[in-house]
């Protein structure tokens, strides 16, 4: 993979401009929620649920083969950005202990109300695996 940051753009912080994934097989990860193996939601800790949230689309990316580097593109909705900008700390915590330094291409958006009752986080994702 190969990180785009055009030279007329503000450094990002946080999230990559834009991947270039030359070759690859596409995995289209569907939004995933801070929910256990019993369907549960984890926690109402906003942190803890984002990490958790991430961990499940790591969890999906995995199981077709492949790692967090091959995660091109993640589209977080939140309902609350106070929250989210409060819990940024242990966020970015979190995510050095999964993802390292890489960070993909990022949207980041506020909805009114997630699916799942208590779900503060939901994440989907793109990722370009090896052939």
């Amino acid at each position: 993979m190969q990180a785009i940051h055009p030279s007329t753009f503000p450094r990002p912080r946080g999230y990559t401009n834009g991947i270039l994934a030359p070759e690859g097989r596409t995995l289209h990860v569907s939004g995933q929620v801070a929910w256990d193996r019993d369907a549960h939601i984890v926690s109402d800790d906003f942190a803890t649920q984002f990490l958790q949230t991430l961990d499940n689309v790591i969890a999906v990316v995995r199981e077709a083969g492949g790692g967090t580097e091959h995660i091109v593109k993640l589209t977080a909705f939140v309902t609350d950005l106070d929250k989210y900008r409060a819990a940024t700390r242990a966020i970015g915590e979190g995510w050095r202990a999964r993802m390292g330094s890489y960070y993909p291409a990022m949207s980041l958006v506020k909805v009114a109300g997630l699916l799942e009752p208590g779900a503060l986080v939901e994440i989907e994702g793109v990722a370009v695996l090896p052939r």
